[in-house]
């Protein structure tokens, strides 16, 4: 075996005849083939490469396999956590594909179990917003509970303090002595948690056989946020009623969804395909302030590029001046296709740290779910 088509070199490993040991060298991807394995070329007009290379046989022409190797896996995977900033998280995925990294947002969007409110028992409404929709904006009021703390619920079960967390809103617009409106506004804070269980059981089937607290422990269940606006009312007017929180998936309703997002985008890196000397560096780094530098001095100066990731608001100039006729063939616009940078927003109900971890525990499960049906 000699070079390959590639003429590139590569690790050695020893023959298998002759008197002495022998040294070939493994062929690999020509520089142009391992460039499309690598990246997304970002161009002006299109994206190109864009797909993933998964085949096994795909290269087998030049002498390569190209299968998935759990080994090589484990060698260049790895999370990086950049910062958590209240209920938001940045990590980084490396050495994986998009198959995974998608899988796991999709599961942290559909697939995370939280608390929110599903049923509304109305006792009185007498203000201008109807019933259902008054019900629609209870069900997106984030809820702060330990979904691992309560169990699902059957439809026809009756509910107890392990499947259901109770609020009571009982509200009533009066004139104050001084001509002013209490209670205009009715807010999410309004809102108080019914340990003991339902006040109305007979007409909610559900009862609870101990106080709540015992179950959920002493934080209990709240409310993420105090103040969201639920409804306005005039004097005169009330709202009275219980809203039960049961156990769910954003798969079955966006208010169980824990995420208000959770994306990724891949890892960017502006190359120079050749060099960029005396005054043209100038003025790339004229156009590209702080992203292209020019080094050394005289009719010696060169452009060199930093990293784009701290200069991500001049990406997008740098797809559109590849396109211009003064730069094409001089600078490039790529992204990796194995290195992602996710982004979680958490809605409050978990941890944003929590949401990953649990994600993944869902993945894992979903891994040996498949492993048992080989």
């Amino acid at each position: 075996m000699g070079e390959g088509k590639s003429g590139r070199a590569s690790k050695k490993q020893k023959a298998a005849s002759g008197p002495s040991p022998q040294y070939v060298e493994e062929p690999v991807l020509p520089e142009n083939l391992q460039q499309q394995q690598d990246y997304v070329t970002c161009g002006d007009a299109l994206n190109y490469n864009v797909s993933t290379a998964d085949s096994a046989q795909l290269f087998a022409a030049l002498g390569i396999d190209n299968s998935w190797s759990f080994k090589k896996f484990k060698k260049d995977f790895r999370v990086v956590i950049n910062w958590v900033k209240g209920m938001d998280m940045e990590f980084e995925l490396i050495g994986t594909s998009p198959a995974v990294a998608n899988a796991l947002r999709r599961i942290l969007i559909a697939e995370v179990p939280t608390m929110a409110i599903e049923h509304v028992f109305l006792v009185n409404n007498t203000s201008i917003i109807a019933d259902e929709v008054l019900s629609h904006r209870l069900g997106l009021v984030p809820i702060r509970a330990d979904p691992d703390l309560f169990e699902s619920k059957a439809g026809s079960e009756r509910s107890t303090e392990k499947t259901t967390a109770i609020f009571k809103l009982d509200i009533r617009c009066t004139w104050r002595p001084d001509k002013t409106m209490a209670n205009e506004k009715v807010m999410s804070a309004e809102l108080k948690w019914l340990p003991g269980g339902s006040q109305m059981p007979e007409e909610t089937n559900c009862q609870f056989e101990q106080d709540q607290r015992e179950v959920v422990g002493p934080e209990g269940v709240s409310l993420v946020h105090e103040d969201i606006l639920l409804a306005k009312m005039r004097p005169g007017q009330e709202i009275r009623l219980e809203a039960h929180c049961m156990k769910g998936t954003g798969a079955e309703h966006a208010k169980w969804s824990p995420v208000a997002t959770a994306w990724y985008r891949l890892q960017p890196e502006v190359m120079l395909l050749k060099e960029v000397e005396g005054a043209q560096a100038d003025e790339l780094a004229a156009e590209l302030p702080g992203l292209v530098t020019v080094q050394g001095s005289g009719a010696s100066r060169k452009a060199a590029v930093g990293d784009a990731r701290q200069h991500e608001k001049l990406l997008e100039k740098v797809r559109r001046l590849s396109g211009e006729e003064t730069w094409r063939g001089c600078i490039e616009l790529r992204k990796r296709k194995d290195h992602f940078i996710y982004t979680i927003e958490s809605t409050g109900v978990l941890r944003p740290e929590q949401l990953f971890t649990r994600a993944i525990d869902i993945l894992v499960a979903k891994c040996d779910k498949l492993l048992e049906h080989l």
